[in-house]
């Protein structure tokens, strides 16, 4: 029994190793398998993100270089000194060229940027760039460029005799001084985490502003030196723009976490969350709520004209200044400056409480300048108020309402004129239910616009004319400016109603290189041609521009013989039209919810 119980034990130990050695085979096996799958998906990424960089213009070595950098520069002991190695210092100094030649990759002029941006750089502590320092050195540099036009334009200024040459320079001088003021909340946002959104709208709107003054001086067919000076400026300015998109890809307004913001039950519907009298106010046509002041031409309000009560305007006033401005006919040239900003105006009635100007072109006046009333703070609110230009189509350029305010808002408004009645100049705006009225570029500029639930009425204009609804003046293609027409009524007024087959009359044309347009969940009448859109001259900005239509009704919709135009979007489908939504092209949740406006942030259906 012994010797039995022996062999029993030596056969179950004989047992154990082995099956202690196939339990190693196998976890060899397996972590063989793992390692070998790890290293498959560790090449799949390197290989995907060489593929997005190549993509982006962006090398994968200069990335793979500029992260070994930073890591150098994370670990300051490394002795890089000998061997021939460089020094140091010298090894930082080849990283910051390296990373600044990466980054320049994503602009369109890359001598401006590289060369400038070391300039910028050089001033500053030895190290490798960071993201952050990179995109406000790029800032720093358009805007010291900035500063050296406007010391020419004020020099100018004084030099020069002439009333037009004036008039040029005081455009350009108003310009370039609100150019600055975007530039410099752009440097301050981006250290502090502010959304590239904003920044991007801002160095859009400072592109604007350029081009604003490079327009006047062409405008007036002068040579200026000022115009030369702007060149370099807005090739920074550009520059500038695609670094912050480049290090901030794909940023959108975050989705909507909140399903009451609109009523379901019309299109014209409220949002539910608004107490009820301020559901009172913005349906009612004379609002009822208690202003900070009051304007009555009669005598009965604090002010008799609206330039006086803007004049007394608290300097330091926290929260929202209310303005009343009773019925009456205003005839003034209004300015609400960058300075004065959260400020409403509301009228008695859009045709009752009216403000009207007669500037123009004609007369020797710059477009800029023609303007009726000009809101420039940010923050501007306007309802129930109508904006005219009584000029007449013979003095050409003559604008009702000029807006450059960020965060704007028009409710039951009326603009009113002929050609350029709506200057949409710069900055995130927002039209809901106006009326507006013109015959040739009667909606224009190169604002982030989005107008919902408009009536838009196109004049007779003056013999031989054709009719332009929009024309939007995008200069450069990563500005995140456009026009956008939703759920608005396009149709003749009753000057061009019986002549609308005689008189050729269009969605828009390209005004700048870029221009962006879409008309989307609108009835368009049968004043617009089946073509639609019209040329600016010969083949200008054809391949270049954006426009496009969808979901639109009425019998001037049908796309079947649109125009042909490589920028004409013809097959533009859902997936792309909700890119030009309230809540995603003017990021309109974040601002609009809180002024409490009725929106619809998305589609209509």
């Amino acid at each position: 029994m012994a010797f039995q119980d022996f062999d029993q034990i030596s056969e179950r130990r004989r047992l154990e190793r082995k099956q202690k050695l196939r339990r190693r085979i196998i976890l060899g096996v397996v972590v063989a398998v793992l390692i070998l799958s790890a290293a498959v998906v560790a090449f799949l990424i390197f290989l995907n993100n060489t593929r997005q960089d190549e993509a982006e213009g962006v090398d994968a070595d200069d990335v793979a270089d500029m992260d070994s950098a930073n890591n150098e520069d994370a670990n300051p002991n490394k002795d890089t000194s000998s061997g021939g190695v460089p020094g140091d210092d010298d090894q930082k100094i080849m990283q910051s060229q390296k990373a600044v030649k990466t980054v320049c990759l994503s602009t369109d002029y890359k001598e401006t940027c590289e060369s400038h941006l070391e300039k910028s750089l050089s001033s500053k502590p030895s190290g490798i760039p960071q993201p952050e320092d990179l995109m406000k050195a790029a800032i720093s540099a358009a805007s010291d460029e900035l500063g050296k036009a406007i010391e020419q334009t004020s020099k100018l200024m004084k030099d020069e005799s002439t009333p037009e040459k004036k008039a040029i320079h005081d455009v350009c001088m108003q310009v370039l001084e609100d150019a600055q003021d975007d530039f410099n909340r752009s440097l301050n946002a981006a250290m502090d985490g502010t959304s590239a959104l904003d920044l991007d709208s801002w160095l859009s709107a400072v592109i604007a502003y350029q081009q604003t003054c490079i327009d006047a001086i062409k405008e007036n067919a002068t040579r200026d030196s000022v115009e030369q000076a702007l060149k370099t400026t807005k090739e920074l300015t550009s520059n500038s723009l695609a670094i912050v998109s480049s290090f901030d890809k794909g940023a959108e307004p975050p989705a909507s976490t909140d399903r009451r913001l609109l009523s379901q039950s019309t299109d014209n519907a409220l949002p539910i969350w608004m107490t009820h009298e301020t559901r009172k106010l913005l349906k009612a046509d004379a609002p009822t709520q208690t202003p900070n002041a009051t304007v009555a031409k009669d005598g009965s309000g604090d002010f008799s004209t609206i330039s006086k009560a803007l004049e007394r305007l608290p300097e330091k006033y926290e929260g929202r200044y209310i303005i009343h401005i009773k019925a009456a006919v205003y005839e003034e040239n209004v300015i609400v400056t960058r300075k004065m900003v959260n400020v409403t105006m509301y009228g008695d009635g859009s045709q009752k409480t009216i403000i009207t100007g007669k500037k123009n072109f004609v007369d020797g006046v710059p477009t800029f300048q023609t303007a009726t009333f000009a809101a420039i703070g940010e923050g501007f609110i306007a309802q129930s108020i109508g904006f005219r230009n009584t000029a007449g189509p013979e003095k050409h350029q003559a604008v009702a309402l000029r807006v450059q305010s960020d965060r704007s808002i028009f409710l039951n408004c009326r603009m009113e004129g002929y050609q350029d009645t709506l200057y949409a100049q710069t900055h995130r705006q927002f039209y809901r239910g106006c009326d507006i009225i013109g015959t040739i570029d009667f909606i224009f500029g190169d604002a982030a616009a989005v107008f919902q639930t408009c009536e838009i009425l196109i004049r007779k204009p003056m013999e031989n004319q054709k009719n332009t609804v929009t024309a939007q003046g995008r200069s450069d293609k990563r500005q995140t400016t456009g026009t956008v027409l939703q759920k608005c009524k396009i149709t003749a007024d009753s000057s061009l109603e019986r002549e609308k087959s005689k008189i050729g009359s269009y969605l828009g044309r390209p005004w700048k290189e870029f221009s962006r347009t879409i008309v989307m969940e609108s009835e368009i009448g049968d004043v617009i041609r089946s073509d639609g859109w019209l040329p600016w001259e010969g083949s200008f900005a054809l391949k270049t521009l954006y426009y496009a239509e969808y979901n639109n009704k009425g019998p001037g919709s049908d796309v079947k013989n649109r125009v042909k135009w490589p920028g004409y979007q013809r097959h533009f489908k859902k997936e792309e039209a909700i890119k030009y939504t309230v809540r995603r092209f003017i990021q309109g949740e974040s601002w609009l919810k809180a002024t409490k406006v009725p929106v619809r942030l998305g589609f209509y259906s």
